[in-house]
Parts: C-alpha cells; sequence; structure tokens
C-alpha cells in the first residue's frame, strides 16, 4: 500500500534543525578593557577613610628610607583582593594586571614583606588604624544606629592547615591548623556584620577560654567609634551611651566573661548549659508559666514555648541581675534526640543579665530575650563568608605573618560592608546580597577605559543589570567624603 492511500496518516515530514549557536572569533588583543573594575569602590573606601595613610603610619619605623610602595596602600591592596577572592598572597596580582584603573600596585614578594613586618607589637597598631577608618566611615553614613541595641558577636571557628606552620596544632574537630576568635557587629539593615576583632590561636585553644573573650571584648570595644562605646555615668556602676550587647553560645559562658562585660558596661547574653539541674526545672514548671515563643515578625513560633526560670535556680555566683530563660521546642521531623532532650522535647538555656523593666528592656521579655539571643546564630552566616573572603585558608609559615593576614581579612569584610550601605543601600539586591554575589554583581563587572580631555573614564559595560547602580555608587561614595 502507498504512504498517500493511508488515511488519517500524521507525520512531522518538515522537522527544523536545530543550528549551532553562533560562534565567535576569539583572540587576545583587547586594548582598554577591563575587569574587575568594581574594585575601585573597595580601593576609594581605603583612601577616603584615611585607612591606607593610617597603616602606613604604623609601618613607618620598620623601614630605613621612604618605601616604594607604601605600606599602607600594599595593606589595603591586598584587602581588596582579599575581598575580590584572592586566598593567597600572590592574588595581589589581579590588581597589578589592571594598572591602568588601579595604578603601580606591590608585587607579591613586596607584599609578603609588608605582612612579615607586622609584629605583635605593630599588629595593635594597625588595629588603631582601622578603628580610626571605621570612624570616619561611619561618620559618612556607613555606621549603624546609635539609638538601638549594638550587638557583639563572638564565635570561634577552625582554620586547617594542609602544611607544617608555625603553632598550628590538632583541633578537637580532629583536624590540624588554628582556632581563631572572631567578634562581629551584627548589621542586620545590610544582612551583613562588621568584622571588629579576631585573635588567632593555635588550633588547640579552648573554646571556653574566658582569657582569650575578654581579649577580644577589649579588641572590639577599641576598634569602635568613641561615641559608640559605653561610658561611666553619674550614678556609681551607672553607664551612659550607646546599649552594647555580647552574645556568645555556652563557649563564652564563663562567670570571668560575664564579669568583664559587666564592669566594661556591656551586657550579656549567652547560652547556659543544659545539665541535669536545667531538666529538672523543666518538669517542675507548671504548663501555665510557657509562652510561645516568637519569630522575627512578630508571630508565634509553632511547637516552641518560652519560661523564665531565674528563681528556680541558684545564680548567685553569676554577676547581679543574671536571669535563665528556658526554651523548648518539638524537634522537626528526622532530627536526632539527645540526652538533653526532656518527654522529646529540645530544651535550650539562656543567661542574660538585661533587666525586666526600666532602660534596655527587650518587648515580650522571656519571649523577645529568647529571640533575642536565638538571632546569634547570624554570626555563622558571618564566619561562613569571612572563609570565603580569605579566612578559608591562612597563606604563610609564620604565625605573626598569619595574624597579619587575618587582620588582612577583618579589613575587607570592613571594606564591602561599608560600600554596601553607602554605595546600594536603596539597592537591596546589592546591600543585602552575600559576598560570592556581590563579587559577581559589583567587584568584577567589565568596563572600558578612555582617555579624553585630560582625563580618564571608566566607562562600565551598559548592557550590564546593575551597571546604573554601580556608577551611581561611585558618584555616592564621593559625595559621603567631600
Amino acid at each position: 500500500m502507498r504512504r498517500s492511500d493511508i488515511p488519517n496518516r500524521r507525520g512531522t515530514f518538515e522537522v527544523k534543525r536545530n543550528k549551532r549557536a553562533r560562534r565567535v572569533v576569539v583572540s587576545a588583543d583587547g586594548e582598554g578593557v577591563v575587569s574587575h573594575a568594581g574594585v575601585g569602590l573597595l580601593r576609594e573606601m581605603a583612601e577616603y577613610t584615611g585607612l591606607n595613610e593610617g597603616v602606613t603610619a604604623a609601618l613607618a619605623d620598620t623601614y630605613k628610607g621612604v618605601p616604594v610602595h607604601p605600606p599602607g596602600r600594599v595593606f589595603t591592596d591586598l584587602a581588596v583582593a582579599v575581598a575580590d577572592g584572592a586566598d593567597a598572597i600572590s592574588g595581589i596580582a589581579v590588581l597589578g594586571d589592571r594598572e591602568g584603573l588601579c595604578g603601580p600596585v606591590a608585587s607579591m614578594p613586596t607584599t609578603w614583606r609588608v605582612l612579615d613586618r607586622v609584629d605583635a607589637a605593630h599588629l595593635d597598631r594597625v588595629r588603631d588604624a582601622r578603628a580610626g577608618a571605621r570612624a570616619k566611615a561611619w561618620s559618612a553614613g556607613a555606621g549603624p544606629d546609635l539609638s538601638g541595641e549594638l550587638c557583639l558577636d563572638f564565635d570561634a571557628t577552625i582554620t586547617v592547615a594542609h602544611s607544617e606552620k608555625e603553632n598550628a596544632a590538632a583541633t578537637w574537630k580532629r583536624t590540624f591548623g588554628f582556632h581563631p576568635l572572631l567578634c562581629f557587629l551584627d548589621r542586620p539593615d545590610l544582612a551583613a556584620g562588621e568584622a571588629l576583632a579576631g585573635l588567632l590561636r593555635p588550633g588547640n585553644a579552648g573554646s571556653n577560654t574566658a582569657a582569650d573573650h575578654i581579649t577580644v571584648l577589649d579588641l572590639a570595644l577599641a576598634n569602635l567609634p568613641e561615641g559608640a562605646r559605653p561610658r561611666p555615668g553619674e550614678a556609681p556602676g551607672s553607664w551612659e551611651g550607646p546599649r552594647l550587647l555580647a552574645r556568645s553560645d555556652s563557649a563564652g559562658a564563663t562567670h570571668g566573661f560575664a564579669e568583664a562585660c559587666v564592669a566594661r558596661g556591656v551586657g550579656f547574653s549567652f547560652g547556659y548549659p543544659v545539665d541535669a539541674r536545667v531538666q529538672d526545672i523543666v518538669d517542675s514548671i507548671p504548663a501555665s508559666c510557657w509562652h510561645p515563643a516568637i519569630q522575627t515578625d512578630g508571630e508565634f513560633r509553632d511547637g516552641a514555648w518560652v519560661a523564665e526560670a531565674t528563681s528556680l535556680i541558684d545564680l548567685s555566683v553569676w554577676p547581679e541581675g543574671s536571669r535563665l530563660i528556658l526554651r523548648k521546642e518539638r524537634p522537626h521531623p528526622g532530627a536526632q534526640l539527645t540526652f538533653t532532650d526532656v518527654e522529646g522535647m529540645r530544651v535550650t538555656a539562656v543567661l542574660t543579665n538585661t533587666p525586666a523593666t526600666g532602660h534596655g528592656m527587650v518587648p515580650g521579655q522571656a519571649a523577645g530575650l529568647e529571640l533575642r539571643h536565638r538571632q546569634h546564630a547570624r554570626v555563622e552566616d558571618r564566619i561562613r563568608e569571612a572563609k570565603a573572603t580569605g579566612l578559608r585558608n591562612l597563606p604563610c609559615r609564620g604565625f605573626s605573618d598569619n595574624a597579619a593576614w587575618l587582620e588582612a581579612v577583618l579589613t575587607a569584610t570592613d571594606l564591602v560592608c561599608w560600600t554596601r550601605k553607602i554605595c546600594f543601600e536603596d539597592v537591596p539586591e546589592l546591600a543585602r546580597c552575600e559576598i560570592a554575589a556581590f563579587r559577581y554583581r559589583v567587584l568584577h563587572v567589565a568596563a572600558r577605559l578612555t582617555r579624553g580631555a585630560r582625563q580618564v573614564r571608566l566607562r562600565i559595560d551598559k548592557t550590564w543589570r546593575w551597571a546604573t547602580h554601580i556608577a551611581e555608587g561611585f558618584h555616592r561614595l564621593r559625595a559621603a567624603f567631600a
């Protein structure tokens, strides 16, 4: 039977063939084109805040003559390269390859020698330079609202060392490396945090070492502008100025650290270990005393309850006014229960000295205090982003060199945070994005350098989605420090 004799036959005799994407001719002879053009924002931020001059002055006595590359510029260029994604000192070459945009940039050996000059004494001077830069950045509009409570989040992390390095040691996670302790200023307006202080420690350093927490607290307070620090009031034991709160997990819940916070006018909110005493208290609290936990938006959190247990446990060894807040919650499906769970409920405890009434009170009291402490979990995001910004690897062999690298990582975090606030405050997709997205959207943007009328122009690719916002960001940054 012929094909034409088959009735109602359907077919696709004429099918369009898929065509390949059009190939373009590729060559490596472009001129006047630059990538990573957005790093200019960070370099200008370092210049306008006086960070370049501050670090140069801090390291000036380590040179016999006038250095070819000012050490402050070298240090901030390294911080900018770290913010741009570098994970080793050699990453500064990315800026050096763009001399038309960045000007003369120090080589990798010169950068290494600058880090080598930052010993313990000069590290404190570099920290002072960072504090001065923070004060200028905040006065230009990069600071938080000082009328609210400023939360200082403390936490430690493990940085693995894959080779022999000075003071690297076995960690409690059965790895080998370092155990730095960090403090971030929570900035919920930017979904980020400012890196106030960091203390590089050997891998076998303790998690709940009060002396280390006190050291980092002092470093963090010294790095805040003077107007953001508590100051003694007229009445004995009273404090004036912005309200500061130190938040930590149970590793920071030591008597020494709590007393140090009170002595410096800083409130505290610590995770409290759930031991047998706390478990017995949970059973003794009547059901009528448990109140629903709340979420950030003010709504009740389903399956979670909060109660105050201050009167049910002896807190006399803690600073006066300490309070214990308990929380019980049904574990999510699939969660593994622990021996501290009571009747299938996950129990956590919070120790704080925030008063129930008067200055510093939290709306909702027990539920509000518990929510405020639960937001300490944001520090995990800060550390995760810091590890994506140079903290994952300490590239030097010497301990002091790695401590200087850690300070460069903290500087990079601050430069990005200030740039987001000043340049992109009204652009949430740039102001509140994570560092990987910020690099992709802002720092790695392509542009063309042109010269004319005695000017050098940076022409950002107009087809880029955020080109207008980036160009406006440069104008806002310069206007803020004009």
